[in-house]
């Protein structure tokens, strides 16, 4: 269904935290643990796109020129999303009367079923029943976990991390493996299983241990007075299991040499509560506690760690209700595998560990989540750590997936995929750089508020709910302030994504519309004029010339908070922006290079990434990819999938690639031999991850032997290191002052990087 115009009154949106879209419900699952509750939901989530309205139109097609002037329609769609909600399991009827409550079509549920897991899938079969009218299907608790870690491993980039309990980072993030098997998962509940899995159907129960999560909590309650297992974890914080174990030192006095023991090792696990002669007992149960759990996280890693040898694993990734993210068991473990292994074995986290038996769960026997059909993406929006809470006052854990319609991939590109980092700086490890940047994004949110509501300016709520977008974003800054590991890898990229996120969560599709509309269309009245004064150039000066016009162009960017200063003037146009740029050489200089390359020897086929609206792509890029054209390649140019700031997205690129044709005879021509395409990205930001393209997109580019990568965004924020099989060349100025003295340059420097892989295809 489509809304010319802006519609006047657009809803409010649901402002209920937990159990988001309920009434949209399409299953369930649910996994029930001695202490946690995981439920798991597939529901449908209506949203609005925004397209031009020529995208729609004949361009042949007179009756319709009053309609070719750039107005744009609002469609609206369906978007699969995943919803997992944890919770005490002492409060799961309230929960289940909560989801009954807010379920529509009652009726419908009748003689369907829920999948269950967990030991509470038998003890709380008939309440499932009775309260929601689900049939509970039971599903094998360790094949729900491992079904769940690979669909985590596989969707989520930084799901995995290594923990370092006193390091900086104290988390460290893994980026995404395209070879996920094989690993080894340890299961730490009241007992240990450990499990090899080489691939989704093939694993096996390698091993385990009856020492585990309820060995620790039995002893503990038995030497301590603390009764849950999280009083248990909280006093073993604060004590010190020196004053229980005897170390290596307090039999040598000092290291062991010979066998390259250090003193601070533990000899014997509460081996100073032996009795001995005239000794004093100065340990409380704080000590006790501590090293209680030394010792059963010291055996559960060293049998962990024979196993993973004897298999020739070199990946471990724990997960169970003995860890829940607690830093004390993570960091114990962690030691033990490392000293065992000698660094050879890694021992892992996962960010969603609480979750892989309910969405393994989920999955039993559901088309929904087809791997080869759908990826999943973490909305950061829906995403929250006990945030949130329910109408009876208790606080949840919960997370949201989004389902991408077709499957992503790596780019086939990158010379090393399972090494490839998209960000440049990790603000978790650079305390200076994320101070700025997330001070940069709390100042710079009233611009993103301010479009949004002027791209609605009929609507009578887009106050409000740019208000509850501000609200919402400016939280999110807040916690990873105190939380920088909240949310997984902190990087600019995962802010710029939230931003999107967030303003799509309250319907402002694209703020930046009107804009790039304004701009496309003075950009359009330039190009001939452009184009001239490229052809009066010879070859050589005309190839520096084009590569200045990309600079140029790329200065336009409604994300820089100095150029937007100029733009907003009104007197600042393409030319001004041409004198601004820097005198030779730059702060990357590789043009002398890329001239001498592409005058004697023009590419086959090029994918070029682009970035900005108007004079960016109209008078940067158009006329670059002209030229190329000209020298008979083949192009791609390469677009995001949705609006971020004032990027040109595909749908865009569609309508102005038409109306540049009809000025243009060799974009035409190209068009029409489809020697010129436009391919979507699957990207909605304004970086990019090139280990999650749409697969069509891959698929195009293995062929391809030029691949270049314009503006912050694309070349600097993300990908500036990284390498290609193939030729590449990186361009954009630096409109943030304090990263261009970060890079060692000035405002508005150069990043001109060529490289070239010396071998013709």
């Amino acid at each position: 269904m489509e809304e010319k115009g802006n519609p006047n009154s657009i809803k409010l949106p649901d402002t209920l935290e937990v159990f988001r879209n309920l009434k949209n419900a399409k299953q369930f699952a649910i996994d029930i643990g001695g202490s946690l509750t995981k439920i798991a939901y597939y529901s449908t989530v209506s949203f609005r796109r925004v397209y031009y309205a020529t995208d729609n139109i004949d361009k042949n097609d007179d009756k319709n020129k009053e309609d070719k002037h750039d107005k744009f329609v609002y469609t609206y769609s369906e978007q699969a999303r995943l919803h997992f909600v944890k919770f005490e399991t002492k409060y799961i009827e309230n929960c289940l009367d909560f989801i009954g409550d807010n379920l529509v079509n009652s009726d419908e549920r009748k003689g369907k079923s829920i999948k269950a897991t967990g030991g509470g899938a038998y003890k709380y079969s008939k309440l499932i029943q009775d309260k929601l009218g689900l049939k509970v299907d039971k599903e094998d608790e360790l094949t729900c976990l491992i079904t769940g870690c690979n669909f985590l491993l596989k969707n989520i980039s930084d799901e995995a991390f290594v923990y370092h309990r006193n390091g900086s980072p104290e988390y460290e993030f893994q980026t995404a493996d395209p070879h996920v098997f094989p690993y080894m998962l340890v299961n730490i509940g009241s007992g240990v299983s450990i499990l090899k899995v080489e691939s989704d159907n093939c694993y096996e129960r390698i091993g385990g241990t009856a020492t585990g999560g309820g060995t620790f909590w039995g002893l503990g309650t038995l030497l301590t007075k603390a009764k849950s297992f999280d009083e248990l974890l909280d006093l073993a914080e604060k004590g010190d299991h020196r004053k229980a174990d005897m170390l290596v030192k307090d039999i040598y006095g000092g290291d062991y040499e010979t066998l390259g023991m250090h003193s601070d090792l533990i000899a014997s696990s509460f081996g100073k509560i032996c009795p001995r002669q005239n000794a004093e007992s100065d340990y409380n149960e704080a000590d006790l506690a501590r090293s209680l759990l030394f010792a059963i996280s010291n055996d559960i890693g060293q049998i962990a760690c024979l196993y993973a040898m004897m298999h020739n694993l070199k990946k471990v990734y724990f997960g169970g209700y003995f860890l829940r993210n607690r830093s004390l068991s993570m960091h114990t473990i962690s030691f033990s595998i490392k000293y065992w292994s000698r660094g050879t074995v890694q021992s892992l986290f996962l960010r969603h560990e609480g979750y892989l038996g309910a969405i393994g769960a989920f999955l039993k026997g559901t088309e929904e989540c087809d791997g080869e059909k759908f990826s999943w993406l973490e909305n950061y929006a829906g995403s929250g750590s006990n945030r949130t809470q329910l109408s009876f006052g208790k606080r949840v854990d919960q997370l949201e997936l989004d389902r991408w319609e077709s499957p992503l991939t790596f780019c086939p590109l990158l010379k090393d995929p399972s090494s490839y980092i998209p960000d440049t700086v990790d603000l978790n490890s650079d305390k200076e750089a994320r101070e700025y940047w997330l001070n940069c994004f709390e100042e710079s949110i009233e611009n993103y508020v301010n479009y949004a509501i002027s791209s609605q300016p009929t609507s009578d709520t887009a106050e409000e709910r740019a208000a509850m977008f501000k609200e919402k974003f400016i939280s999110r800054v807040q916690l990873l302030k105190i939380q920088p590991f909240a949310y997984g890898n902190l990087t600019v990229r995962g802010l710029l994504d939230t931003i999107n996120q967030c303003l799509k969560e309250f319907d402002f599709p694209d703020p930046y519309l009107i804009q790039k509309r304004t701009e496309n269309e003075y950009a359009l009245t330039c190009f001939q004029e452009r184009l001239e004064e490229l052809d009066s150039l010879d070859l050589e000066e005309r190839q520096k010339e084009l590569i200045m016009g990309v600079l140029a162009g790329n200065t336009f960017d409604w994300g820089a908070k100095e150029t937007v200063a100029l733009m907003k003037t009104g007197e600042f146009d393409f030319k001004q922006a041409r004198n601004r740029i820097p005198a030779r050489p730059w702060l990357i200089d590789s043009l002398d290079s890329w001239v001498e390359k592409i005058c004697n020897e023009p590419y086959k086929k090029i994918a070029i990434f682009i970035d900005n609206s108007g004079i960016d792509i109209v008078l940067g890029i158009l006329p670059l990819a002209r030229e190329m054209l000209r020298q008979g390649s083949r192009l791609i140019l390469c677009a995001n999938s949705a609006p971020a700031l004032n990027d040109v997205t595909h749908s865009e690129l569609v309508v102005l690639l038409r109306q540049i044709a009809a000025i243009c005879p060799i974009i035409s021509k190209g068009l029409d031999e489809g020697r010129l395409k436009s391919m979507e990205t699957a990207q909605g930001g304004p970086c990019l991850d090139l280990s999650r393209l749409e697969r069509e997109l891959a698929n195009e580019l293995i062929t391809v032997d030029l691949i270049l990568l314009e503006g912050m965004g694309r070349a600097v924020h993300t990908n500036i290191e990284a390498e290609f099989v193939c030729d590449c060349l990186k361009l954009a100025i630096i409109k943030n002052r304090w990263l261009a003295k970060r890079l060692g340059g000035d405002m508005f420097s150069v990043v001109c990087k060529f490289e070239s892989v010396n071998v013709s295809k």
